[in-house]
């Protein structure tokens, strides 16, 4: 029988209270802001307003329970990446966006590469360290597999300073993995690339474009689906698994919250 393993961080609206202020402008892709609309309370009133009707009209007295959403990013929790929101061109050819890929291509072989040797907080992972990784796996790079970063972020509390002090891909190690037959990259790291705070530091010190999201910006050379904010890699084996990566199916968008899960046979 098939095992379903759960690799979707929860989208809790609590932790926008504790991003650090450093952090601030990333709230939206951490939990959208929410207005609960209790069977009780509004979830009740609108019901009596939609049906022209009164508390003692409905079971209990209650209503529906609702939640409006707002100021939350494409981008929030687990996400896939769409192709476009790398750039308008992708291998020479118009970007795709988010409903515009087939599900199979999100439905791969999984593989899960443990990067907790290698420590590399605030850093990139060099091309060796990918390498003896894979080693490690026992089997190379598949064409159409989903790779998966097993950072060790998982031991620091989400939004702490550690936290956002994350190993994270360059455009060498993005194109290394993507060449090599990888058609999602996935990583438990709140970002792909390294830490915003660290690239724009190296672009201030260096001035080269080139230090700016160039693990992102790599996708236009090599076609891939950028996974971030994982959860739970642990519960995984090195291989042998399917994944699939369900994104809410928003029109002309850059990305979408996604739901990702690991399918085992005992």
């Amino acid at each position: 029988m098939t095992r379903l393993v759960c690799l979707t961080r929860p989208i809790d609206p609590e932790l926008r209270s504790k991003i650090p202020p450093a952090m601030a402008s990333m709230a939206s892709v951490i939990a959208p802001l929410v207005d609960y609309h209790r069977p009780e309370a509004k979830g009740r009133e609108r019901m009596m307003g939609l049906f022209c009707c009164e508390a003692h009209d409905l079971p209990h007295g209650e209503g529906w329970g609702e939640e409006i959403l707002s100021d939350m990013s494409s981008h929030c929790g687990t996400h896939v990446d769409a192709p476009y929101h790398s750039g308008n061109l992708i291998e020479g050819k118009p970007a795709r966006k988010i409903h515009e890929i087939n599900l199979q291509e999100l439905f791969c072989p999984g593989m899960v590469l443990d990067m907790r040797p290698f420590e590399r907080r605030n850093d990139a992972y060099t091309i060796e360290e990918l390498q003896a990784a894979i080693d490690a796996v026992g089997r190379p790079i598949q064409a159409g597999d989903a790779v998966l970063l097993r950072t060790g972020q998982e031991r620091f509390e989400s939004l702490s300073a550690e936290w956002f002090a994350y190993p994270g891909m360059s455009r060498e190690g993005t194109l290394f993995l993507a060449r090599a037959g990888a058609k999602v990259l996935g990583t438990d790291a709140p970002g792909w690339d390294r830490p915003f705070p660290v690239m724009r530091k190296r672009f201030e010190e260096t001035g080269e474009g080139s230090t700016i999201w160039d693990g992102h910006f790599a996708i236009q050379e090599k076609e891939a689906f950028i996974v971030q904010q994982m959860h739970n890699l642990a519960a995984l084996p090195a291989s042998g698994f399917m994944v699939g990566f369900f994104p809410m199916k928003l029109v002309g968008t850059s990305a979408a919250p996604a739901r990702a899960v690991a399918f085992l046979d005992n």
